[in-house]
């Protein structure tokens, strides 16, 4: 288990349990490893997950125990949900991930999504009223609209606290913004 200093900046990554975007995965750990910070990795099952490269990766853990077995008593600084094809079926009917986001979200914390995975952050009820950055999928689009969402046709949209990507070759630019808001220049 990972030892988490408590004056650290902390980043909790969500993926899909199966066929996660690799080089979205890939480029946020390059990003967040430029600076000090901790990231922990928790999937709906916490079992080892496969990306649609076949990247095989064993999270830090199991989505329901985002608060009790990492940070007992606090919140991340952000919730990041990474994308990939397995979304729809892992993250869009996921629970308890709506609860995580919105309770960030309330707090103050910066939530994200890449991908396919941005309609978790619809479903939570955080982008209506939003810019949002989605990939082009009639699906995704449709959950957008139905929660109030404005998509458009950028890389990146972001808020002071809500960062969307559309796209698998914005995972750079997304951890970088997401360091941005957390402080970091």
């Amino acid at each position: 288990m990972k030892v988490v200093d408590p004056e650290s900046k902390i980043i909790l990554l969500v993926i899909p349990q199966n066929r996660f975007c690799d080089q979205q995965l890939l480029d946020l750990k390059t990003v967040f490893a430029e600076v000090p910070l901790k990231t922990i990795v928790l999937s709906k099952s916490g079992n080892e997950a496969i990306g649609e490269m076949k990247t095989r990766l064993v999270p830090d853990g199991i989505l329901v125990d985002w608060d009790k077995r990492f940070l007992p008593n606090k919140k991340y600084d952000a919730v990041v949900v990474v994308g990939g094809k397995g979304a729809k079926n892992s993250i869009w009917n996921d629970p308890i991930l709506p609860q995580i986001l919105t309770d960030h979200y309330r707090a103050g914390k910066v939530v994200g999504a890449l991908g396919l995975s941005v309609v978790s952050l619809a479903r939570a009820g955080l982008l209506a009223g939003q810019d949002a950055s989605a990939p082009h999928h009639e699906a995704c689009a449709r959950e957008l609209e139905e929660a109030g969402a404005f998509v458009v046709e950028e890389p990146l949209a972001f808020t002071n606290q809500i960062v969307t990507a559309g796209d698998d070759s914005s995972g750079e630019l997304f951890g970088k913004k997401i360091l941005e808001l957390l402080g970091f220049t």
